[in-house]
């Protein structure tokens, strides 16, 4: 399918795979996207709304993605997305009626706090008992991200997801959940879509799928009714080797990492104005050992919504590289995935290769990983998807590390994401790391240590000064 037939006004051309995707959602309107992950769920479903004009859309999807998808919606379109909080918890509606936004973005747990009025029922609760907002009829699209989140019939989560998408012409559910290999997980949301009276309700459903027969007709008819799901190996040619991908959270130590932020925006505009060379050398190693406390700050509050990402990550039945540094992050996402293997040093060299070899050979699906302990000399190609927890300090330092999966034997794209922390040193760092390759790119060692020389310390006081980074 030529990527020219479609007319779109995506700030981005989609590669042919994604604008077949957006082609057949709009066609069908109310479908799933499947793609394996690192495919482009996003830009396609964001491309099937945008191009048919489905403002304004709402967004479902978990809490560490807002941040991403308010991003991607405003990098690849002209409109304008609202992240749902407190501050917006009266005006959303009024700001959509009024075209200052197009889009508003809220997670699977506050559902309740933003759409419903009351709930007549008890405690088991069913649809007809919620009382709705009524300003929900102005959404014309709804996209359910990590829609396998919304299975189950009974849950509060799903009987709220149902209620605002009953009557609507978009309904897009993305998932890379292969989801026919447990055909009852279908139910609830081909009925959140409007489809399940296509395959006979759910009695009917049940009888012919539910045990796990005839998944073949079922699998035809889901792709020929409402379905459309493309492998990273089946449409290699037409991607990268490597695609990176940042994904903006909120931290949860705000307060704490603010103080350390703007005690040491002082401390450097001290610095700048100091003209003796020996005062400047120490401020400036006093200012590295500052810079490094920040980044842990801003590690070490991005833990709860990293633990998220991978939770929705593993849903899609995919091994993930996971990387961080601090001693104390893995330990809490060793407690959070106590089936994960780790590579740090704090491993012996034969618990580091038990590790190695059981994520190789399919036995665990998550490899914890220490930037310093892991970036070098390891092959861990039995993942083609990398996620950095913290960032290294140069672009050599973070290839390394990517290439512990993009090297010989890996036989699809590698699809690096970057967990970045909203208004913190993460901006200015990953700045640096992907824009100014030049800055310490001789390092070929994975060490992990902060590059001493005057022009990476210059390189990043000129970033962290920006006076939007703590806004961003």
């Amino acid at each position: 399918m030529a990527s020219t037939e479609l007319n779109h006004h995506l700030r981005i051309q989609p590669y042919p795979y994604q604008v077949e995707g957006i082609k057949y959602g709009l066609e069908k309107r109310r479908l799933f996207i499947g793609d394996e992950p690192g495919l482009g769920k996003t830009l396609q479903s964001i491309g099937i709304v945008d191009t048919a004009n489905a403002y304004p859309c709402l967004v479902i999807c978990p809490s560490s993605l807002k941040i991403n998808w308010q991003r991607e919606f405003e990098k690849f379109t002209d409109k304008k997305a609202l992240v749902l909080d407190n501050s917006t918890r009266t005006t959303w509606s009024y700001l959509l009626q009024m075209g200052m936004h197009h889009v508003a973005i809220v997670n699977y747990e506050s559902l309740r706090k933003y759409f419903v009025w009351d709930i007549k029922g008890g405690k088991n609760f069913r649809l007809k008992d919620v009382v709705f907002c009524p300003q929900i009829k102005q959404f014309r699209s709804v996209i359910i991200d990590e829609s396998h989140r919304v299975k189950d019939p009974s849950a509060q989560q799903t009987i709220f997801t149902k209620g605002i998408c009953t009557g609507k012409d978009w309904v897009i559910m993305l998932s890379g959940t292969p989801v026919v290999n447990r055909p009852e997980d279908l139910v609830a949301q081909l009925s959140i879509m409007g489809r399940l009276n296509e395959f006979g309700g759910k009695s009917q459903f049940l009888a012919e799928y539910g045990e796990g027969e005839n998944l073949s007709t079922l699998s035809q008819r889901l792709y020929s009714k409402c379905m459309i799901r493309r492998e990273k190996a089946k449409v290699l040619t037409q991607l990268p080797p490597k695609t990176r991908c940042d994904l903006y959270v909120d931290i949860s130590n705000r307060e704490e990492y603010d103080l350390a932020a703007n005690d040491l925006a002082e401390y450097l505009r001290t610095y700048k104005e100091c003209t003796d060379h020996e005062i400047r050398r120490k401020m400036r190693m006093e200012a590295l050992v500052r810079f490094m406390t920040l980044r842990s700050l801003s590690a070490k509050g991005k833990v709860k919504q990293a633990i998220d990402f991978v939770r929705v990550f593993l849903d899609s039945g995919k091994p993930l590289i996971l990387f961080c540094s601090l001693h104390e992050i893995v330990d809490e996402l060793k407690k959070a995935f106590p089936k994960a293997v780790t590579v740090t040093g704090r491993d012996s060299a034969v618990s580091k290769q038990a590790a190695v070899d059981s994520f190789q050979s399919g036995h665990s699906n998550l490899i914890i990983c220490s930037i310093k302990a892991a970036g070098v000399g390891l092959t861990l190609t039995a993942s083609s998807n990398v996620a950095f927890v913290e960032l290294a300090w140069t672009y050599a330092d973070c290839c390394q590390c990517e290439d512990r999966a993009h090297r010989i034997g890996q036989k699809d794209n590698v699809t690096c994401y970057y967990l970045l922390g909203r208004g913190t040193i993460d901006h200015a760092l990953y700045k640096i790391i992907h824009k100014k390759k030049s800055i310490a790119n001789e390092i070929m060692a994975s060490s992990d240590d902060i590059p001493e020389d005057e022009q990476y310390f210059n390189e990043l006081i000129n970033e962290f000064l920006q006076p939007n980074l703590f806004q961003k």
